[in-house]
C-alpha cells in the first residue's frame, strides 16, 4: 500500500486488513527511528505521530488504516509551529532522558496548530496525555508557551 509519510509518498508491505501498527512500519520499515516505542498500549504517548495533523498512538495504529492519509513523525516536522516547538525545547533545555520528546514535540506542535496562543490549561490538557518519566512537565510546559511566542512572531 501507499503511504504519505512527511510529506512524501512512499510504499510499504502491509495488505489491506493487516493489524501492524504503524509504529513498527516507521521504525523497521522506514528506518524513522525518531518515532519511539514506550508502552505498546496507547498510554504514555511515546509513539506520538501527526495523522492530517492530530496527534495519534502509532503503537495502536493499524498502518493499513492510514491509506490516503498523511503521517507526521519528527523526522518530518517542518510547519512554523514544529520549528518554534523544537527551538523553545532547546532553549529551555526540556530533554533530561529523550525517549518521550519526539512525542511531546509533536503534541505541542499539534496544539499550537490549533490554537496558537493557548493558555496554561490549554496547555496542560493538550499536554496531559504524553507523559515524561524524567518528570520535566514544568520545562515542558514553559517550552509550548514559549513556542507560542515564537509562531506569534513569525
Amino acid at each position: 500500500m501507499n503511504l504519505t509519510i512527511n510529506g512524501e509518498a512512499v510504499e510499504v508491505n502491509v495488505a489491506p486488513g493487516d493489524d501492524r501498527p504503524l509504529l513498527w512500519v516507521l521504525r523497521e520499515d522506514l528506518a524513522l527511528t525518531g518515532t519511539k516505542f514506550g508502552c505498546g498500549v496507547s498510554a504514555c504517548g511515546a509513539c506520538t505521530v501527526l495523522v492530517d495533523g492530530q496527534p495519534t498512538r502509532s503503537c495502536v495504529t493499524p498502518a493499513a488504516t492510514l491509506e490516503g492519509r498523511s503521517v507526521t513523525t519528527i523526522e518530518g516536522l517542518d510547519t512554523p509551529q514544529g520549528k518554534a516547538v523544537q527551538q523553545a525545547w532547546t532553549e529551555l533545555d526540556v530533554v533530561q532522558c529523550g525517549w518521550c520528546q519526539s512525542g511531546q514535540i509533536l503534541a505541542a506542535t499539534a496544539l499550537l496548530t490549533q490554537n496558537a496562543s493557548p493558555t496554561e490549561d490549554d496547555v496542560n490538557t493538550s499536554m496531559s496525555a504524553n507523559i515524561c518519566r524524567c518528570a520535566t512537565y514544568d520545562r515542558i510546559r514553559n517550552a509550548v508557551v514559549r513556542a507560542s511566542q515564537l509562531v506569534g512572531t513569525e
